[in-house]
């Protein structure tokens, strides 16, 4: 039965599996790194022990989530070998050396400084914490920072030229910046922050449902809410910004992404429907008449390119139409659920339990607005794996379907195992803080407060 399969479609369902899983992880760790910087700077201006305490629950989330990104994220570099031998071939001249800066300026300062931040508190001065702290979410950032480069060169290459097939940079500069990396990075860090924004406050409202009432909880839960709400918008006028980028550089992906067949003028938005690309139309289409080119072109009768201008050079049309659409849904969601938070949160101080519940539902929405997001820029790519120079067919390797079909379906049984293992300690984390005595206010410098997670001691009885 796998000999029947397409070893093509099945390498990119791998990647995509794998590519999938990983990027769960570093979501959370880009932005929880500076949330617990947040956390040590708010101590040092009050001295309030409920900011340490927030620090030393979320201190344990970050290292669950750093191992397992880390663990993933080796699985990704295999592949390269394995499933796709002729991107490294084509443009490992450029993909190489970006991803050795990511090591190199990066990774190296995130596994330094780990083991500070996390077992360091009672061994070290609290200003030598908090430079560790401060380096690891550096580090996180500059990670992403690279990996958004090489990701961003692949939709908008420049800066090289090609010898006998094979690029070579001739501007560094250009290739760094390269037009859609600013959009890009912004883009990715403010999803970052909002997926750990729900993800405080889902958490907290669990704890706070259970009848944690900690004022770490609070706080963290309010840091969350307001961090969401404040947010969401920033990243609606970015997602313009970064679409109307898109649309110079990849026409048709926005014409996937919005199922425009024909070339036309004011072409409304679909705001619901069932694209058929044989047939070339939308069924039970909901439409906004000119929305779209309002959006896209700021005109009512401003002209949009269609999918019949890329015959046989665009993406698969459903998958990106409605990727799409889930990632503004889940948008939509937190921006009522953040505006709704901060409106109680402000007026009450403290969360009702209908908000408390449906924090709780929207604790890893981020998670979801995060893949659709990403299967819409990465699927809307195709048939190019570098936009114009590489298609994804020409990288990828002979390895038969059977032996990529099995591989795959060991790495969709581990990951699931694996993610079902994550969301289950991190609720166990969250119900086991609970029962632990509220930890007092540290005494002397340097001594950091927070609750030694194996004993239940403070960390001035321990």
């Amino acid at each position: 039965m796998l000999d029947a399969l397409d070893p093509l479609l099945l390498a990119r369902i791998q990647f995509a599996a794998n590519i999938s899983f990983h990027i769960l992880f570093p979501t959370i760790t880009i932005a929880l790194g500076w949330v617990l910087l947040f956390f040590k700077w708010r101590f040092g201006r009050t001295g309030d022990a409920k900011w340490m305490d927030a620090y030393g629950f979320w201190v344990k989330v970050f290292a669950l989530s750093f191992a397992l990104g880390v663990v993933s994220g080796i699985t990704m570099s295999f592949q390269f070998g394995t499933n796709w031998p002729g991107f490294m071939e084509r443009v490992g001249n450029i993909a190489g050396p970006l991803l050795a800066y990511e090591v190199l300026t990066a990774f190296f300062l995130e596994a330094t400084f780990l083991g500070i931040m996390l077992f360091g508190f009672k061994r070290v001065g609290n200003r030598i914490h908090t430079l560790a702290t401060f380096l690891v979410a550096f580090g996180t950032t500059m990670s992403a920072f690279w990996i958004i480069v090489l990701n961003s060169w692949m939709h908008t290459p420049q800066g090289f030229e090609l010898r006998d097939g094979v690029a070579h940079a001739t501007d560094w500069m250009a290739i760094v910046f390269n037009p859609s990396m600013p959009w890009r990075f912004s883009h990715m860090l403010v999803a970052s922050f909002l997926t750990v924004a729900f993800l405080l406050a889902g958490l907290s409202a669990y704890r706070w449902l259970r009848g944690d009432r900690a004022p770490a909880v609070l706080a963290a839960m309010r840091t969350g809410v307001f961090m969401g709400a404040l947010l969401i918008p920033v990243q609606i006028v970015l997602g313009d910004f970064h679409g109307l980028n898109t649309l110079k550089h990849q026409p048709q992906k926005i014409a996937a992404i919005e199922a425009i067949w024909e070339t036309e003028r004011g072409v409304p938005l679909v705001l619901f429907g069932f694209p058929d690309e044989e047939a070339r139309t939308t069924h039970m289409a909901v439409e906004v008449p000119k929305l779209a080119s309002v959006i896209l072109t700021h005109d009512p009768d401003g002209e949009l390119k269609g999918l019949n201008e890329f015959e046989g050079k665009h993406p698969p049309v459903a998958p990106v139409f409605w990727a799409f659409r889930i990632m503004v849904g889940i948008g939509m969601a937190m921006l009522a659920v953040g505006f709704w938070g901060a409106w109680v949160l402000k007026r009450k101080r403290e969360p009702t339990p209908w908000l408390s519940r449906v924090l709780v539902l929207m604790t890893f929405s981020g998670w979801g607005a995060v893949i659709a997001g990403w299967y819409t820029t990465e699927i809307g790519r195709q048939p190019w794996l570098v936009q114009g120079v590489l298609t994804t067919a020409d990288a990828a390797s002979a390895v038969p379907a059977p032996m990529i079909g099995l591989t795959l379906v060991g790495y969709l049984v581990m990951y699931a195992v694996l993610l079902a293992a994550y969301i289950s300690v991190v609720f166990y984390m969250a119900r086991k803080a609970g029962t632990r005595a509220e930890t007092p206010q540290a005494e002397g410098p340097g001594v950091v407060p927070f609750a030694d997670a194996s004993s239940g001691l403070t960390a001035k009885e321990a």
